[in-house]
């Protein structure tokens, strides 16, 4: 007979957003009328640059044609892309990562989940909690963790992001082999400074781990002190795979394009102790498991590095960001603490009780949206985040009906 893989018995009932669905639509059958402002996922709002679109329509355009038509193109991603990305993202901020380090693919969601294929399912690993939940949830399919109790998962070193470390923990006392980040971070909104990567580096070189490092929301980041990426930490190309998006930088939520820089460097062990390439690994699960994403979304995502491109991706983030401050100073004027939303787009606020109480009175009372921490694990109950992807004018009148709610 067929039989199941059993680790996904394992997993929790639903996923966070399919459960936030379910009750947004229960909601909506009982109150037809009621207009609800969604601040909960992830999901842009604005439309992809003006100079992404005209690279997007050449891109088409050149498919009509015989003379330039493109069938299948490198799994990798075209050189040109690889090429833009390697300069601006990474040599002009001192960090020596190479176009054929990088993977281009159609989303870091994706990426995220599937680098775990990789590694053997009985080593140690260390995840974030609140913690975005594809990286805990790709391990239980795999394997890699015990049976679910108490908010967490058997046999995971969690790393507690409290208020008290600033939501940026440090690195544990025992030794562990595969760490996950994400910074800035999803869903605190939090950061981390150099000195503070640079520890997880250290350990990382001390113990033979490996960093997967999540930094999708870079470009939120206007603090100039602190890293855009890790490797812009001596020494991370040895231990580290970073992981990027167009999806927040660009829109590209929609359109799906992404990255993955896998080092040269960058190796892993087998049970003797010999030392294998993770580029090389990944290289064949790219090639075998993926066709590449489309020449003009390819082309699109090119465009984001042109001069009008920065300044139009610039234009979009600033968007956001406004957006995240009117949360912000209108949550403060409540008496709430909060962190995010000045170098990242969410925004943590802790709600003083039950964060799905929470999250159904402000659906209730204000028609408001968000997403409860306590779908991000233990050490997000008594927290909400609040998205700033919407149009001012619905963050604004979210944030009165959330005034009149709580007062």
């Amino acid at each position: 007979m067929i039989t199941i893989n059993e680790h996904y018995l394992k997993l929790r009932a639903s996923y966070l957003f399919s459960d936030i669905a379910g009750r947004i639509a229960r909601f909506q059958e009982e109150y037809p009328d009621r207009e609800i402002i969604r601040l909960g996922i992830g999901d842009v709002t604005r439309p992809l640059p003006k100079a992404c679109i005209a690279a997007f329509h050449k891109g088409v355009d050149e498919m009509a044609d015989d003379a330039t038509f493109r069938g299948y193109g490198p799994e990798q991603g075209y050189p040109f892309l690889r090429q833009a990305i390697a300069e601006h993202d990474f040599h002009a901020r001192g960090a020596a990562i190479e176009p054929d380090e990088i993977f281009v693919s159609d989303g870091a969601k994706c990426d995220t989940g599937n680098i775990q294929e990789l590694f053997s399912t009985d080593i140690k690993i260390a995840i974030p909690d609140p913690v975005y939940p594809v990286y805990l949830d790709t391990n239980v399919m795999a394997g890699r963790t015990g049976s679910h109790a108490d908010g967490r998962y058997q046999g995971i070193v969690y790393l507690d992001s409290t208020k008290e470390n600033g939501f940026a923990p440090e690195p544990p006392k025992e030794k562990v082999d595969l760490i996950y980040l994400c910074f800035p971070n999803n869903p605190t909104g939090s950061t981390i400074t150099k000195d503070q990567l640079r520890r997880w580096v250290e350990y990382a070189r001390n113990n033979q781990a490996l960093i997967l490092f999540d930094a999708a929301y870079e470009a939120f980041i206007r603090d100039e002190s602190l890293p855009h990426s890790i490797y812009e930490i001596a020494d991370a190309k040895e231990v580290a795979i970073e992981f990027r998006s167009f999806s927040k930088t660009a829109g590209f939520t929609g359109t799906r394009c992404a990255y993955t820089v896998v080092p040269q460097e960058c190796l892993a062990y087998d049970k003797s102790g010999n030392r294998h390439s993770l580029h090389a690994m990944w290289n064949r699960r790219h090639t075998t498991k993926f066709n590449g994403v489309s020449y003009p979304v390819q082309r699109a995502a090119e465009a984001v590095y042109s001069p009008e491109g920065k300044a139009q991706v610039r234009e979009l983030i600033d968007y956001y960001l406004n957006n995240a401050a009117i949360v912000r100073k209108t949550m403060a004027e409540l008496g709430y603490d909060s962190v995010g939303g000045d170098n990242s787009p969410y925004i943590w606020v802790e709600c003083r009780k039950d964060s799905w109480d929470f999250f159904d009175m402000l659906l209730r009372k204000a028609g408001v949206v968000c997403t409860p921490g306590a779908g991000f694990g233990r050490c997000g109950q008594g927290y909400i985040r609040i998205s700033a992807f919407n149009s001012p004018e619905k963050v604004k009148k979210a944030m009165a009906n959330i005034k009149a709610a709580l007062r």
